[in-house]
């Protein structure tokens, strides 16, 4: 029996300061001057001297993101029924037996919680490998979404390599109320999504320039990140099926 099945039973970054008032920044020549927050343009420094010094690619064009003074998080119960969903989709892309996967979704009182690709896909008796495994990545998504609920204190780890899914998926199945620590501050979560959004950049232009990808990224655990935490600050106001990774 594998440890997936077991486990569903069937068997630092310091803080940034406060946002400051608005500053100006200069941007290319073909662009106006933008108006943004003081935390904005610190952030945006401060991570590219973090990917520099890990000998990795910045594109100093990329422009900043979203200030803690306009950014909106969603709430701890939002975050918590997604990663039950994600942690759900992924088991089932894993290969866990349809009983012990239904026996989980009926648990956590979650049939509601799928987007309408993920509830296609857990509906469907017979996915294809491709769907599976695409599916199966929703693990790292599901990783950021226990990240920000503080079930880990510390900064995001290097997207080099997969999560602790044995930990996750255990973690998941026990707790009761995954929403009862709250979520990290917003200026902990825009750390992450400045960051995440720098080092997708550097993994895509790889990709382009026909190189792999650098300083030990791994694409697949960037891609899954991106887009957890842009759904986390509601990147564009889109649900998670439409949440873009914008580079």
């Amino acid at each position: 029996m594998s440890w997936i099945k077991k486990l569903f039973g069937a068997e630092s970054k310091p803080p940034l300061e406060k946002v400051v008032p608005i500053a100006t920044v200069e941007l290319p020549e073909d662009r106006e001057p933008q108006q943004l927050y003081g935390d904005q343009v610190m952030r945006k420094e401060w991570m590219e001297s973090v990917i520099e010094g890990q000998g990795i690619p910045v594109n100093k064009h990329l422009p900043c993101i979203e200030s803690e003074a306009e950014v909106k998080v969603r709430a701890p119960t939002e975050i918590a029924e997604r990663l039950i969903a994600l942690v759900a989709v992924a088991a089932k892309g894993e290969g866990i037996d349809q009983a012990s996967l239904d026996e989980f979704v009926a648990e956590k009182k979650a049939a509601t919680f799928f987007s309408p690709a993920e509830a296609t896909f857990m509906a469907d008796p017979n996915p294809s490998d491709h769907e599976r495994l695409q599916f199966s990545w929703r693990y790292e998504s599901a990783w950021v979404m226990f990240w920000a609920l503080q079930y880990i204190e510390t900064p995001m780890e290097f997207p080099g390599d997969c999560c602790d899914v044995p930990l996750l998926v255990s973690s998941v199945r026990d707790t009761d109320n995954l929403a009862a620590k709250g979520v990290h501050v917003t200026n902990n979560i825009l750390n992450e999504a400045d960051l995440i959004y720098r080092y997708h950049w550097a993994v895509r232009q790889a990709s382009i320039d026909g190189n792999e990808p650098p300083g030990g990224l791994h694409p697949g655990v960037v891609m899954e990140r991106h887009q957890a935490l842009n759904w986390l600050i509601c990147y564009c106001d889109a649900d998670w099926d439409d949440v873009g990774t914008d580079t």
